[in-house]
């Protein structure tokens, strides 16, 4: 059966967003339909040769408040909500004079644009459009006779249906429901806006929205459908950056890559973070960052096989070529020079991310996550211990480079799944524990792991023999710290706050080794 094509015959074209706004324009012309338009659209349809005719002309209504109302009147939204099915409605226009409105193409003051750029209140709120919403919803409600158009990238497929004919239904109920996303994204933005306005971080109200950049082959496992959206924030990171080669990123992928791309950003020396299953398997910062790789590497040559690489510097060639060594799905960096660039083409399935910056881990946002019915929000864990902050607690201090390396080291379990344990030696993890149910267990791992690795490395003793150790939170009891001095552990950092704390510290003095307490803790659940 051949689906009945509803020609245009009339067209209001009125965009913030001019891409394409020509090509559209002529090939509504050409197919007939009287053109109006307001504002900036009119000019750059007419100085593009086109007949165009302003609304307010076509109302009879000039535009007032200094354009504040020049669409919200009966001859604009008649035109575009009238029913040409229903008897009634089509002789109401016809007695008030109310032409009828085929195609409505609006996209909406650039709201987003103002906010980013820095604009004071006045002008936020003057880029809070009204009369486009009320357009787009009016449209899309009609989609039954009307064409409604909010991304160019709709114009191409609206212009193949007018050389058929016109618009057939199940177009129309498609932009339909990308104008009411469309709305819905804009009202989130401003309502966010004004939260922010008001000092609600955690509003009582919380609309999100996201843009779907890419449906994922697939989510975790094969048998689960997912998609990757993009929210429209500024951060850099992996929706914002520029792939330059390799096949397209998976659902894990994306997960692994925020997660080393976050971590790496915590540190401010040239800096290598390999992830592995959203876990750093490896840490380090040094001069260069092809020292930093090597010390990275050598904590746990085995995770890194298949694992995700993030640095915090320009990828340089001589890193690259050390990384190409082993199977890496993605190496995600600021920028790369061209030796970089060359040097990983040779590995086509290889994931090369640029992002232009590094995430400022200081800096205020929201983390979420789902459960059943509903989902979880809290502020980004923003939280950084400085020297000043700590608290000796033992008999010993730490040396300075001791110090150094407990900031190192809360700074990693930062980014490790809780229970954590990382060991760490001048600024580069030795063992990692991650994940477990016991604070015990995660510290033998880590330990084991160390031995796994000075094994691989040829060396005798385990890599935390004369190491610091970090723990994401308190130990509850003293046989996480004594698991911690039995790997060769010479000073700890940890939150504090248990009852049992003396008990901790006890042990600590008893081993002779020093012990800080941040204040803080770092759970990743």
């Amino acid at each position: 059966m051949t689906e009945t094509r509803l020609p245009v015959r009339r067209a209001l074209l009125s965009v913030s967003d001019k891409t394409g706004l020509i090509e559209l324009g002529r090939a509504l012309a050409a197919h007939g339909a009287e053109l109006l338009s307001t504002g900036g659209s009119a000019k750059a349809l007419r100085e593009a040769g086109l007949t165009v005719k302003d609304v307010s002309e076509h109302t009879g209504f000039p535009e007032i408040l200094d354009g504040r109302v020049k669409t919200l009147v009966p001859q604009v939204h008649g035109g575009i909500l009238g029913r040409r099915d229903l008897p009634a409605h089509v002789a109401q226009m016809a007695e008030h004079g109310i032409a009828p409105i085929d195609l409505v193409c609006v996209n909406l003051y650039p709201f987003a644009a103002t906010v980013a750029s820095g604009a004071g209140d006045e002008d936020c709120i003057e880029n809070i459009d009204i009369g486009g919403p009320a357009m787009i919803r009016a449209a899309a409600k009609n989609f039954d006779h009307v064409t409604i158009l909010t991304d160019p990238r709709q114009y191409a497929a609206v212009i193949a249906s007018l050389e058929q004919g016109g618009t057939v239904l199940a177009e129309r109920r498609d932009y339909a429901a990308s104008a009411y996303a469309h709305t819905a994204a804009y009202d989130s933005m401003i309502s966010r806006w004004f939260a922010k306005q008001a000092g609600e971080t955690l509003p009582p109200v919380l609309t999100l929205s996201g843009t779907r950049d890419d449906l994922l082959r697939y989510g975790e496992n094969p048998h689960q459908k997912a998609a990757f959206y993009r929210d429209g924030s500024q951060r850099p990171g992996v929706a914002s950056a520029r792939q330059v080669q390799g096949k397209a990123l998976s659902y894990n992928n994306i997960n692994d890559t925020d997660a080393a791309f976050e971590a790496v950003a915590e540190f401010d020396e040239p800096t290598v973070v390999i992830v592995k299953h959203a876990n750093p398997c490896g840490v380090a910062s040094a001069t260069t960052l092809e020292q930093a790789w090597i010390a990275a590497l050598r904590c746990d040559p085995v995770s890194a096989f298949g694992g995700i690489v993030a640095v915090n510097r320009t990828l340089n060639g001589a890193t690259a070529q050390r990384i190409s060594k082993i199977f890496t799905e993605v190496i995600v960096a600021p920028d790369a020079d061209a030796e970089a660039i060359e040097v990983l083409s040779r590995k086509k399935n290889l994931r090369l991310l640029l992002t232009d910056g590094v995430p400022d881990p200081t800096a205020e946002g929201l983390a979420f996550r789902s459960v059943a019915g509903g989902f979880l929000a809290q502020t980004r864990d923003a939280g950084r211990v400085t020297e000043a902050d700590l608290k000796v607690v033992t008999k010993r201090a730490p040396t300075a480079q001791e110090m150094k390396d407990l900031l190192f080291a809360f700074r990693v379990a930062k980014h490790v799944k809780s229970n954590a344990v990382i060991y760490v030696r001048n600024e580069a993890t030795v063992g990692i524990g991650a994940g477990q149910m016991s604070r015990v267990d995660s510290a033998r791992i880590a330990a084991r792991k160390s031995e796994d690795a000075a094994k691989e490395a040829g060396e005798r003793a385990p890599l935390t023999t004369g190491s610091v150790a970090a723990s994401d939170a308190f130990f509850p009891f003293a046989d996480g710290l004594e698991s911690v001095v039995a790997a060769g552990a010479v000073a700890v950092i940890q939150p504090g706050g248990s009852i049992r704390d003396q008990e901790v510290i006890d042990a600590a003095d008893a081993a002779g080794i020093a012990m800080v307490f941040t204040g803080m803790r770092h759970f990743r659940h």
